[in-house]
């Protein structure tokens, strides 16, 4: 079996090929499917069996199990440590909206990185401070990573700075001439944080009273039983005497 070929998804990509040529409307124009520049370049294989995938680094023989050979290997970039380390220290950058619709997929080509973290039509963001930190260790001699670090977050701090400046004037002058802004996204939580603590609050009293009361009834009737059944024995002994004739 492993050496049997399967032809048909070969034939895939010169089937759509043929009908794209030939079209019953010729003034019309066929939209050419998502993968089909794809299996252009990268044709299905002809053979059942499954070939070993490229290697991008060397394989640990002690770490990777004889099942998993034939799985692709992660991919490994450069900039993914960058990311981790400055999300980890900014968390909250990730609860910020981004906009990651591209207009033709080459925006990232037109970034010129040397000029700072600003860039035109890229809001400033994490992603900002990690292109720019590598740029810095890749052109800039004598630069650890550490220390292009420490002096694009200082810069990213001070633009940071100027947009919260901005913003805040922004909404004194509105206010000035009359405008009226509602809760900010921090109270309405904090109100509903209020709201749940209140209504917990209702129910572990509600909790409480009951649990007591379950245990001042247990304390009340402690005993009871006790003395009942010592009432009901000594009935028994007396109705047994009564009954039975005194023994001379």
């Amino acid at each position: 079996m492993g050496g049997q070929r399967q032809v048909l998804p070969g034939k895939v990509y010169q089937t759509v090929t043929a009908l794209m040529n030939h079209r019953i409307f010729h003034d019309i124009k066929v939209q050419q499917p998502v993968w089909y520049k794809v299996v252009e370049s990268i044709p299905p294989a002809e053979i059942l069996t499954r070939p070993l995938p490229p290697q991008h680094q060397t394989p640990n023989p002690k770490k990777r199990r004889p099942s998993r050979l034939f799985q692709p290997q992660q991919l490994v970039y450069e900039e993914d440590e960058l990311r981790r380390t400055f999300y980890a220290h900014h968390p909250w950058e990730l609860a910020r909206p981004r906009m990651i619709i591209e207009t033709d997929g080459k925006d990232a080509q037109r970034y010129d990185w040397s000029k700072g973290l600003i860039q035109p039509g890229m809001p400033l963001c994490g992603e900002c401070v990690v292109q720019r930190q590598l740029w810095m260790m890749h052109n800039i001699p004598n630069m650890t990573k550490e220390k292009a670090y420490d002096i694009v977050r200082r810069d990213f701090y001070a633009l940071r700075q100027e947009e919260e400046v901005e913003r805040r004037i922004a909404k004194e002058e509105a206010q000035y001439v009359g405008a009226y802004f509602g809760k900010t996204f921090m109270q309405i939580g904090i109100d509903l944080e209020d709201k749940e603590y209140e209504r917990w609050k209702k129910w572990a009293g509600k909790q409480i009273s009951a649990v007591r009361a379950e245990q001042s009834q247990a304390y009340t009737s402690f005993g009871e039983e006790d003395e009942v059944e010592d009432m009901e024995m000594e009935e028994m002994e007396e109705q047994y005497e009564q009954s039975v004739p005194m023994q001379r």
